[in-house]
């Protein structure tokens, strides 16, 4: 059986698990999450990620190990270099992430492959999660960044609409975690760090930065999702687990403008892009030994 490890990397983790390829299921037992600061310094940064991923291994053989990582873009996926240049991972801005995990691993550079984390994750939720027998979905993944995907019945690709005008500003302004942050500073001069953050706030705060972000998500949708004509939208990231807060307000906007289309839940979360980052390997390699 083949060894594959599937890898979500996102601002705050790594998450690590080994992948039945058979099945396309997440081995349970070997599930690791780490916290990760993408702030740190690329040594503390790299010393973190291969210290998980050798646990994430074991009992693995290294020779003909495969290793999918979903990782935030930009990014050059091929050759494994960040092109994050503000925000998270700056530290490790035109540093060659396959060089230097196979050599901190003592393997091939072969052995890894980058994919991007929106398009892993709805690939994952195809497979094995709330949008499995759709053919044509469109994904956001609303968090430290903000990912979009779409699957067109076969394949998931980035379509990369995070810096594509929203308002006065860029999509990601309004629909990241950051919003929530500044938004809240603006309301009350003091500080949250998240969502996570807002729940313990009062209500009426709460309601107002909601409502807020309700709006901006259904102008994002109307403006560029709806032209994909999409059979689902699927929301995944951490901020899609306070949906409860802003679905209302934001299902009323998207019927003000005559759109119709389910709206799902994430069901898998990060094991979606872990799924998806190995399934993404696997086919890779099934293209590659075609060719031999």
């Amino acid at each position: 059986m083949q060894n594959i490890l599937g890898i979500d990397i996102g601002g705050s983790h790594i998450t690590i698990a080994q992948v039945q390829p058979e099945k396309r299921e997440i081995i349970a037992s070997t599930y690791i999450r780490e916290h990760v600061d993408s702030f740190e310094c690329r040594e503390v940064i790299f010393s973190k990620w291969v210290s998980a991923i050798e646990r994430g291994a074991k009992g693995l053989t290294k020779e003909g190990l495969l290793i999918g990582i979903a990782m935030p873009g930009p990014f050059d996926y091929e050759k494994g270099i960040s092109l994050i240049r503000q925000g998270k991972y700056i530290d490790i801005y035109r540093i060659n992430i396959k060089e230097e995990l196979a050599k901190r691993l003592s393997i091939s550079e072969d052995q890894f492959h980058f994919v991007n984390d929106a398009a892993a994750f709805l690939k994952g939720e195809v497979l094995g999660g709330c949008a499995k027998g759709y053919k044509r979905v469109f994904g956001v993944t609303l968090g430290t960044g903000f990912g979009t995907t779409f699957y067109d019945g076969n394949k998931a690709t980035d379509e990369a609409l995070w810096d594509f005008q929203l308002k006065d500003s860029i999509c990601e302004d309004y629909l990241a975690t950051r919003w929530f942050i500044n938004r809240y500073t603006a309301l009350t001069g003091e500080q949250i760090s998240g969502t996570k953050d807002l729940l313990e706030k009062p209500k009426e705060i709460q309601s107002r930065m909601f409502d807020e972000y309700a709006d901006s998500l259904a102008e994002f949708v109307i403006k560029y999702v709806r032209f994909y004509d999409p059979e689902v939208l699927v929301i995944g990231g951490n901020i899609a687990k306070t949906y409860p807060y802003f679905e209302e307000k934001f299902n009323k906007n998207l019927v003000k403008n005559n759109i119709s289309m389910p709206v799902k839940i994430s069901a898998i979360f990060e094991d979606a892009a872990i799924l998806g980052a190995a399934s993404y390997v696997l086919k890779k390699m099934q293209r590659i030994n075609k060719h031999i």
